[in-house]
């Protein structure tokens, strides 16, 4: 049997790193084509299986590197292909089909590589509307950090995960700082829980690291993503699922977990299947295991899936559920950390969350809370969609105005229409009226105004919409999404509901409206769970801002 030493020689990654880095410096072309579930959706497995032919069929498979990666943003304009050639402008496509993938391997690229140093491709006019401009504010006025490989790496390839600096972290903290240390830096940077509280990330893992476990302590990676609209943590599952586990296990570490869970809803398959790739790749290469690097650190992970139900992505309802029981939130205290799952010391991060901790660890808490606000440190991951002309997924520092991020990143709202309002945190958020156009999205300014961060959902809403149908239309969501175990939540939820659906008709009253606003706070302060606290923000914000379209549709009766 080979000795620890021979072992880690065997798995050394500065080896494979630089090994791989070798590998990847001899292609002359990297042709990065957007295979996560939106591209994949359009088409991008049919114009993979094409491109690969062609390329075989000029006999570049050399000098050329196809690669299957992550979700590179504006998914509303996919399937998206970008090519990056030695000496080139890198160019970005859009919308491809299977016949014009094949025609700028044979148009842009066969012709791109037998040109001269210094020499630029002239693509011809039929390509030219395929091109996507990369000087766009989209991409310009981002600032990635856990989206920064996401559509530059092949999500399925541990080596080249590695090659861009992967599992780096972990070897740090494993080798040169103490558990209390990385809690220590994590509190220093700023890390805010990324999955809607927004509580102190070095907190909660002081918490769960002092509690003394009997056997085994567990970290839980939250991506049951449950808001309308709302796809950020599939993305980075399925971009960089490497950097999530590495942060699980970073998290174990620091609070001494035996064993990691990722709890990831069944409806996002391709998330799963490139974490299930992810875990074997890493016991293949012994980062999972015993002993792991030669230390006395041991660490497993396993995967639950989640049957789709909203209430789960509150915590206790969540470790209900991957013990196999139905998916119902219970008081806290106890809370997680102190019994959690199989009633073991338990600490739950969000997938956005865990994404972060590699950076940290590298680059410095002080580097990452260089970005954001006072209050709230570092990016944040937006799914922007709705009534906006460039939709899609954005990363931008906490603190970025609704302003830059419809008006300059998403490019406006289309079709002549003017913004109304835009709606954050998902079913539990609130409403923003353009007045507040230049608010710094951060959870105490959005607190304010009476929305959420949530988990980072941003729908923008043009003029021709119903505030009225928009409250109703969340409420409907919730109401159907309630477990249904405390009353405030299933019995207020389904009064409002009532009510909203009888002023929406026009048979509504005054009374009514006041009615509304009497149930809503009786399910903020009496609900169980958050799902029924926050359920009714959607109404309360739009009474607040829009309470002329209540009232006209009570005066019409």
């Amino acid at each position: 049997m080979a000795d620890m030493s021979e072992i880690e020689k065997r798995f050394d990654i500065h080896e494979i790193a630089k090994n791989k880095k070798q590998d990847l410096d001899r292609y002359q072309c990297n042709i990065y084509c957007c295979h996560s579930t939106g591209c994949k959706s359009s088409g991008s497995d049919e114009i993979l299986e094409l491109m690969h032919k062609t390329i075989e069929e000029y006999n570049l498979q050399d000098k050329v590197r196809i690669v299957a990666t992550g979700c590179m943003g504006l998914c509303a304009q996919g399937p998206l292909i970008r090519v990056e050639i030695k000496g080139q402008k890198d160019v970005l496509y859009k919308r491809i089909d299977p016949a014009t993938s094949r025609s700028i391997i044979i148009e842009h690229i066969v012709p791109a590589l037998k040109l001269e140093a210094g020499q630029q491709i002239t693509l011809p006019d039929y390509l030219q509307k395929y091109v996507l401009s990369l000087d766009l504010p989209f991409f310009k006025k981002q600032e990635k950090v856990v989206l920064k490989m996401a559509g530059h790496l092949d999500p399925e390839d541990i080596q080249e995960y590695m090659a861009n600096g992967g599992y780096l972290a972990l070897e740090k903290v494993l080798k040169t700082m103490t558990p209390q240390q990385v809690i220590e830096e994590i509190k220093k940077s700023g890390l805010r829980g990324r999955g809607g509280a927004g509580f102190s990330t070095g907190m909660k893992w002081e918490f769960a690291s002092k509690v003394k476990a009997v056997d085994d302590k567990f970290i839980i990676c939250n991506g049951d993503e449950g808001d309308p609209g709302a796809y950020m943590d599939r993305s980075i599952l399925e971009s960089n699922p490497h950097s999530v586990i590495e942060g699980m296990m970073i998290a174990a570490y620091a609070i001494g977990a035996t064993e990691g869970w990722f709890y990831i809803r069944a409806e996002y398959p391709l998330a799963v299947e490139r974490i299930e790739k992810a875990i074997k790749a890493c016991k293949k290469s012994r980062l999972l295991g015993n002993n792991i690097m030669g230390t006395d650190f041991s660490f497993n992970i396993d995967i639950r899936l989640g049957a789709g139900a909203f209430v789960c992505g509150e915590e206790t309802a969540l470790i209900h559920s991957i013990e196999g029981n139905r998916g119902t939130p219970r008081p806290r205290p106890p809370y997680p950390t102190d019994k959690g799952l199989w009633g073991k010391p338990s600490c739950i991060n969000n997938v956005e969350t865990l994404a972060n901790i590699t950076s940290i660890i590298l680059k410095g808490a002080d580097w990452f809370s260089s970005f954001g606000t006072a209050t709230s440190k570092g990016t944040k991951v937006f799914a922007l969609t709705g009534q906006v002309e460039h939709s899609g997924l954005i990363e931008v520092p906490m603190g970025t105005t609704i302003n830059e991020i419809v008006n300059e990143i998403g490019g406006g709202v289309p079709n002549g229409k003017k913004l109304k309002a835009v709606q954050t945190g998902g079913p539990s958020g609130g409403v923003i009226p353009t007045e507040y156009i230049n608010l710094p999205l951060c959870y105490d300014e959005l607190k304010k105004v009476g929305s959420i961060m949530g988990s980072g959902g941003m729908i923008v809403i043009d003029d021709s919409s119903d505030m009225v149908d928009l409250a109703k239309f969340y409420l409907d969501f919730t109401v159907d999404e309630s477990c249904g175990k405390c009353a405030p939540c299933r019995i207020g939820g389904k009064q409002m509901l009532m009510l909203l659906e009888k002023i929406s008709k026009g048979r509504g009253t005054k009374e009514d409206i006041d009615l509304l606003r009497q149930i809503a706070t009786a399910m903020q302060k009496a609900s169980l769970c958050g799902l029924g606290q926050t359920a009714p923000n959607p109404v309360l914000s739009t009474l607040r801002f829009f309470s002329n379209e209540y009232e006209a549709k009570v005066a019409k009766k």
